[in-house]
């Protein structure tokens, strides 16, 4: 099944947040040992690229690799090899659109991210800002790229704001400050670094880079996602996104697309999605929405009409008129009263909320959801002594549950790998070893009154 979701808004862009003040609940960072300020062996970035577009032979800009640092020496062949696979990718995915460029006088800088899997699965993030360099005339834009292994949109963003300050003096002067940045260990969730840099006739200033103290939601904005779909739109594809579907996300604007993408995969919490995800699809790529298994993908419109069926219905007429088009059950699959109390959860929340009210008001209307659906699962893992691993009862575990509509749900998603892989790790876990989930589980079990 095949969920067709058009999230464009004009100018809608990626709201940048105003530097604010560290919480004042929150200690200073001078006051705490080392080794709790920092994640350990963790640091910002592996490296950071510049995509420059070349005019070739054939008239055409190309994207290319003009700087990088660090520079990588000493690999064997085969880490040269998928080193080189890896640069590319990274062009691909900075400048998507393919060689349908042009010089320009005027380009609004943009910020998106995208997600790098490795053979083994494991994932790494990029992190893009798009922007005309500094000059007189027409010229085609540039791209900086930060590869890292931290998924932390809003620290980076902030990142790139230095990165675009020293550009607009001098190339010169991002390797410092890059240097800098990268011997510096990454902070723990609630905590904050200091970077050092000089700038001439500024002199040297202090830059402050502080992570939120909730780490699994600082890689999102919310704020784009309910800008670009109501409540309502956002349950729908909630519900496809739950159950494994095929979703592609259609947008103008590159950082809308990677912000609503990446949001709509931390609704999940605390279940990952575990296929293809990709927020930018380059255009060489686009034969990717044709895959039988389930995505998210993340569709520049001006890809509408290439020769691809990304959906036999849908024209660029249509996608510019609905906002989603389902081709499934995505408004009957969550039981009818946990999806109004999602709603409702939601409506708490004020016009013009902000990125910290957003990062409250969400969390409580989606997490409860999963609480009342399978929060009871500890209770069906058996184990044959202490230390050993445990086995799921999945059909006790359903059957134990007192609304149809809500079994009914059980039952499907149960059998999506995302809950698959989350009951696994749970066997694996010592049973005095509790996770974030289930510590929520149990305040709102004394919170409300009753069990689970």
């Amino acid at each position: 099944m095949l969920l067709l979701v058009v999230i464009d808004i004009l100018c809608a862009g990626v709201p940048k947040e105003p530097d604010s003040p560290l919480s004042s609940e929150l200690a200073p960072v001078e006051e705490k040992p080392r080794d709790q300020r920092y994640t350990s062996g963790q640091f910002f970035f592996e490296y950071l690229v510049v995509v420059s577009l070349k005019k070739t032979k054939s008239g055409v800009y190309e994207p290319q690799i003009t700087y990088q640092f660090p520079k990588k020496d000493g690999m064997v062949r085969f880490q040269k090899e998928e080193e080189e696979k890896t640069l590319k990718a990274i062009t691909l995915f900075c400048f998507p659109e393919g060689i349908n460029w042009a010089p320009l006088t005027e380009y609004c800088s943009e910020t998106f991210s995208f997600v790098l899997t490795e053979i083994d699965g494991s994932r790494r993030n990029g992190y893009c800002r798009r922007l005309l360099p500094h000059g007189n005339g027409a010229r085609p834009p540039e791209a900086y790229c930060i590869i890292s292994k931290v998924a932390c949109f809003g620290l980076f963003s902030k990142i790139f704001d230095e990165v675009e300050k020293r550009r607009q003096k001098s190339m010169a002067m991002i390797y410092p400050f890059m240097q800098s940045l990268r011997e510096a260990p990454f902070p723990a969730p609630g905590n904050t670094v200091n970077i050092k840099s000089f700038i001439p006739e500024s002199g040297t200033e202090i830059i402050s880079l502080t992570r939120p103290i909730d780490s699994w939601l600082e890689h999102v904005d919310f704020r784009v996602l309910f800008r670009c779909l109501t409540d309502e739109e956002v349950l729908q594809v909630f519900a496809a996104t739950v159950l494994e579907r095929r979703i592609i996300f259609i947008a103008e604007e590159l950082g809308t697309l990677s912000q609503v993408i990446h949001a709509v995969t931390v609704l999940l919490y605390p279940f990952i999605w575990q296929h293809t995800l990709i927020s930018i699809v380059p255009e060489i790529l686009i034969d990717v929405v044709m895959a039988p298994t389930p995505y998210l993908l993340g569709v520049q419109k001006s890809f509408i009409c290439l020769p691809v069926k990304l959906n036999t219905q849908i024209t660029e007429k249509s996608a510019e008129t609905c906002f989603c088009k389902q081709n499934g059950d995505e408004d009957s699959i969550l039981p009818h009263k946990l999806k109004e109390e999602i709603l409702q959860a939601l409506k708490s929340r004020n016009e013009n909320a902000t990125l910290e009210e957003l990062n409250r008001v969400v969390p409580e209307a989606f997490l409860p959801f999963f609480m009342k659906t399978v929060g009871h699962f500890s209770k069906y893992i058996v184990r044959n002594g202490p230390g050993q691993p445990g086995q799921f009862q999945k059909r006790n575990f359903y059957k134990a549950l007192e609304s149809k509509s809500t079994r009914h749900f059980v039952k499907k998603f149960v059998e999506t790998q995302m809950f698959d892989l989350f009951i696994q790790e749970a066997e694996q876990r010592p049973t005095n070893q509790n996770g974030f989930f289930e510590q929520k589980i149990n305040s709102f079990r004394h919170a409300c009154g009753f069990d689970l």
